[in-house]
C-alpha cells in the first residue's frame, strides 16, 4: 500500500511540475497546463480515495502507512 501511494504522489508532482513548465514555455495559449492541472486533481482524489478504503477495510493500520 505505502508503495502505490507514494508512486501516485511522484506522479501527481511530475503533473504539477509539467503544469509549472507549461505555463512559462507555451506560448500558444494551449492547454496543456490546464490538463496538466487537472490530471494532479484527479490523482490526489483517487489517493484520497484510496487511504479512506484502506482505513475502512483495516489495510492500513491506526498508527498510518
Amino acid at each position: 500500500m505505502r508503495i502505490l501511494v507514494l508512486g501516485l504522489v511522484i506522479v501527481m508532482l511530475a503533473s504539477l511540475f509539467s503544469g509549472l513548465f507549461f505555463l512559462y514555455k507555451d506560448k500558444s495559449g494551449g492547454d496543456r497546463m490546464v490538463k496538466a492541472l487537472t490530471v494532479r486533481i484527479g490523482i490526489a482524489i483517487v489517493i484520497f480515495l484510496i487511504l479512506m478504503s484502506s482505513y475502512y477495510f483495516g489495510w492500513v493500520p491506526r498508527e498510518g502507512l
